[in-house]
């Protein structure tokens, strides 16, 4: 009887660690697939993603602050809307695989010669007239968020696929600048038993690097969809483990456009700053195979001893690595206003960034729960 009564606690445990990481794997699924198109500012990507996660928060239970989830805020954004064609020496180019724009060039249609300057830079030429356009050769393709306009137009081509030299370029794209564009965090909460007035923050973004022209968009699997996939399985417990203090989940856009959304909440704050107990912030979460990283390690020395005493003890993760500041990710904002936060992202596996190819089936999610575990346990010793 005993021995039947522990086998059913293994595998009624092994059935929770399962639905967990099955939530993640739908939630990871959803962020990832083209209805929300990169969660970014082509066809409102990242204002759907934003509707699907409210209704998350409602299912799960957490309360708003206010009468609302959302948090709106603006700013300015370049985005490649249409068909978008890049010819190099007779042959197509595919969007993403063979080529990037850069994110704050302008509307380009013509043919170019092209003159070489150096190992990995070409300048390009109209009928003899240096053109508005420069060609740079990398190892990788990374692509990013554009909030301005710049005069001259880069395109990235990967050098592996270009192992002769250059001679002409056809490139035809329209850019659509759009000023004031209206965005949004997420911002919910569970109430706590004891000190309801003192809050415990977990953060994310949920925003990516959206689409390219209408033939590529960047699914952004690892950044950010896991650590927002955590975010809301933390919530699920919270909801049914009530802490004795409040715990806020914060939920940002802008995040690939330089901070946006948290610099707009740590300004116009919807609990005060000062009754922030922490705020884990939490961004690549997909792998762990080689451990996490905590940024903020040094600064806030006395909560790091403390998490890795955890760890420890309980032995979840391969290594916490320390790191000092960084501007890195949404959690700096707050620290910069002096909240106690961490930003933490998992090391190993994929190396998927900022590219076409960081998609949810290649995202191992090696040591997701332990992680899951570890914030929990780390909270609640706080």
């Amino acid at each position: 009887m005993k021995y039947s009564l522990y086998f059913l606690l293994i595998l009624l445990a092994f059935k929770i660690n399962a639905q967990d990481t099955t939530y993640a794997r739908t939630i990871i699924k959803k962020l990832t697939s083209t209805e929300f198109l990169g969660r970014g500012y082509v066809n409102d990507g990242v204002n759907k993603a934003a509707k699907f996660l409210i209704s998350e928060f409602k299912t799960i239970g957490l309360s708003s602050i206010g009468k609302s989830y959302s948090q709106p805020y603006t700013f300015n954004v370049n985005t490649f809307p249409g068909k978008m064609t890049v010819i190099v020496d007779g042959k197509e180019l595919t969007a993403g695989k063979h080529y990037l724009i850069d994110a704050n060039s302008q509307t380009l249609k013509s043919g170019y010669s092209l003159f070489k300057m150096d190992s990995v830079t070409y300048k390009a030429f109209n009928e003899r007239k240096e053109a508005p356009l420069e060609i740079k050769l990398k190892k990788k393709l990374t692509y990013s968020v554009g909030t301005h306009l710049e005069p001259i137009t880069t395109v990235e081509l990967l050098k592996d696929s270009f192992p002769k030299e250059l001679k002409n370029i056809d490139i035809i794209f329209e850019n659509k600048f759009i000023k004031n564009f209206k965005c949004q965090n997420i911002c919910g909460y569970i109430k706590g038993s004891t000190h309801p007035d003192s809050f415990i923050v977990y953060s994310a973004h949920y925003d990516h690097l959206g689409a390219m022209g209408t033939k590529a968009y960047f699914p952004g699997a690892n950044d950010n969809a896991s650590g927002v996939s955590v975010l809301l399985n933390l919530a699920k417990y919270y909801k049914k483990n009530p802490s004795k203090y409040s715990v806020l989940f914060l939920l940002f856009s802008g995040e690939e456009a330089g901070l946006l959304g948290s610099k707009y909440f740590s300004e116009h704050p919807l609990v005060p700053l000062t009754k922030i107990k922490f705020l884990t912030n939490l961004d690549l979460l997909g792998t762990g195979s080689e451990g996490i990283t905590v940024v903020n390690a040094t600064v806030f020395k006395k909560q790091f001893e403390l998490l890795n005493s955890i760890n420890k003890t309980k032995n979840y993760v391969t290594q916490i690595k320390e790191r000092g500041k960084a501007a890195n990710s949404d959690h700096y904002w707050f620290a910069e206003k002096g909240v106690p936060c961490f930003f933490i992202y998992t090391m190993g596996g994929v190396t998927a960034y900022h590219d076409i190819y960081d998609i949810e089936k290649t995202l191992p999610l090696s040591d997701y729960i332990d992680v899951c575990k570890l914030l929990i346990d780390f909270n609640n010793n706080l």
